[in-house]
C-alpha cells in the first residue's frame, strides 16, 4: 500500500506520538533512548541534537495546523537564543542541525525577524570554525586540537546550507565561500573512488597537507558506515541546489546508487554496509530516513528527462514504506520514538539500537515529502 493513504496515515500515527511527548518532555530535549529502555534520555539543551526535537514540532505544526504544536515548538526557541547568547555547548560544527529546524524554521515559516537575527548570529558561530590553512570548517575541538585540529566529517555537508542561507540574507561572501570550499574538500577527500564514503578525513592544521581517511562511528576506517552515506546523498543534492555546480548533482546520484545497490531485502540498512548482513547485526533506520529524505531531494532537483529519477523515486518510496510498516511505533501506545532500530554508533556502544531523534525528524521529513511535498527547513521555499 505505497500510496498517499499509506503516508497520511504513518503522518497521523508519527503526530500522536509527537502530541504525548510534549507533555513528557517539558522544557528538556530527547536525544536517544539506551539500550533499548524505550525511554528517551533528555538534555536541558546543550547537545548537537536539540533542533530536530523543534523541527518535529514545526513539520507537525505544517501538517495539522494544530496550535499546540507551534505553541510547543516556539516554548524551544528561547533555548537556542541563550545558547548563543552564553555559547551553551556550540564548540563543533553541527550548528546547522541545532538552527536549520529550530530557529531558521520559524524564520522560514513565519518571518519573525528576531529569528531570522539569531540565525545569522548561529551562521557566524559556525564560520568561527573556518581555518584558512587547510581551508576547512574544523568539525570537533578548539584550533589548534592535536586530535581534531585538521578533522572533517562527512555529517558537515548537512550544516553548509545555513552558510548558503545566511549568505543568501546579507551578501556576505565569507559564509558561502567556507561553504563552496567545505563541499569541495568533502567531495575531493570524502568521497571514494567507487562511490562510498569516508566518515571522516584529516588534514595536517599546520601545512594543510591531506593525510588519511578513517572513521569515528563506522565499523573501521576503510569501511562504509551507512549514516555517513546517507549524509553524503543529502548533503550534495543540498550543495547542488545552493551552488548549481552539476558535478554535486552526479556525485549525490552516484551516492544513491552505492546506498541502494546495497540495500538488504527490507530496504532498511544496517549499520554499516561493511559488517555481516545477518538478522544479529545492528540496523540503522535512521540511516534509511536519511537517505531516502535525500533521494526525494534529489529526484525534485534532476531534470524531468533524467533516466535516474524513477528508480530514485521508488528506492526512496520503497524505503519509507518499510520504514512505516516495519520499523516505525504504530501500535505502541507508550512509544516516545517514531522508529525503533536506529543507532547512534554501534562499534562505540552507544544507543546501538535505540530511538534516536534524528531518525525521527527524517523520518516525518520524508512522509512530508511525499503526502504534501513539504522539504524541511534546509533552504527557503
Amino acid at each position: 500500500m505505497e500510496d498517499t493513504t499509506m503516508w497520511a496515515q504513518a503522518i497521523e500515527d508519527a503526530l500522536r506520538v509527537v502530541s504525548h511527548n510534549i507533555e513528557r518532555f517539558g522544557d528538556k530535549f530527547p536525544v536517544t533512548s539506551t539500550q533499548g529502555d524505550r525511554i528517551y534520555r533528555l538534555t536541558p539543551g546543550n547537545d548537537w541534537t536539540e533542533g530536530f526535537w523543534t523541527g518535529l514540532l514545526w513539520l507537525s505544526y505544517e501538517y495539522s495546523k494544530d496550535p499546540r504544536f507551534r505553541t510547543a515548538a516556539m516554548t524551544t526557541l528561547d533555548n537556542f537564543r541563550e545558547r548563543l547568547e552564553h555559547r551553551v555547548g556550540l564548540e563543533h560544527h553541527d550548528i546547522g542541525f541545532l538552527y536549520s529546524p529550530s530557529i531558521k524554521a520559524h524564520w522560514i515559516l513565519e518571518r519573525d525577524e528576531s529569528s531570522r537575527s539569531a540565525a545569522l548570529q548561529a551562521a557566524d558561530v559556525l564560520l568561527e570554525r573556518w581555518r584558512e590553512i587547510p581551508g576547512i570548517l574544523q568539525a570537533w575541538g578548539p584550533k589548534n586540537d592535536p586530535e581534531n585540529g585538521g578533522r572533517i566529517i562527512i555529517d558537515c555537508l548537512m550544516n553548509l546550507p545555513l552558510l548558503h542561507w545566511a549568505y543568501q540574507q546579507t551578501g556576505r561572501e565569507a559564509y558561502r565561500q567556507a561553504a563552496e570550499q567545505q563541499t569541495a574538500m568533502s567531495r575531493r577527500f570524502l568521497v571514494r573512488g567507487d562511490d562510498s564514503t569516508y566518515h571522516t578525513f584529516y588534514f595536517d592544521p599546520v601545512t594543510g597537507d591531506s593525510i588519511r581517511g578513517g572513521t569515528h562511528q563506522g565499523s573501521r576506517d576503510g569501511s562504509t558506515w551507512t549514516r555517513g552515506q546517507a549524509w553524503g546523498i543529502y548533503g550534495f543534492a543540498l550543495a547542488y541546489r545552493y551552488m548549481r555546480q552539476p558535478g554535486l548533482l552526479e556525485t549525490s546520484k552516484r551516492l544513491a546508487r552505492y546506498f541502494v545497490d546495497r540495500l538488504p531485502e527490507d530496504s532498511v540498512v544496517f549499520w554499516d554496509f561493511d559488517v555481516p548482513q545477518i538478522p544479529e547485526t545492528k540496523r540503522d533506520s535512521s540511516a534509511a530516513a536519511i537517505a531516502a529524505s535525500g533521494m526525494l531531494e534529489l529526484v525534485e532537483l534532476l531534470p524531468e528527462h533524467d533516466a535516474d529519477r524513477e528508480w530514485l523515486a521508488q528506492a526512496a518510496r520503497r524505503i519509507v514504506a518499510s520504514l512505516a510498516s516495519n520499523y516505525s511505533t504504530k501500535g505502541e501506545p507508550d512509544a516516545q520514538g517514531l522508529l525503533n532500530r536506529g543507532s547512534y554508533a554501534v562499534r562505540l556502544d552507544i544507543s546501538p539500537d535505540d530511538y534516536v531523534i534524528w531518525g525521527d525528524y527524517f523520518y516525518l521529513e520524508a512522509l512530508m515529502r511525499l503526502e504534501r511535498g513539504v522539504p524541511g527547513y534546509w533552504y527557503e521555499r
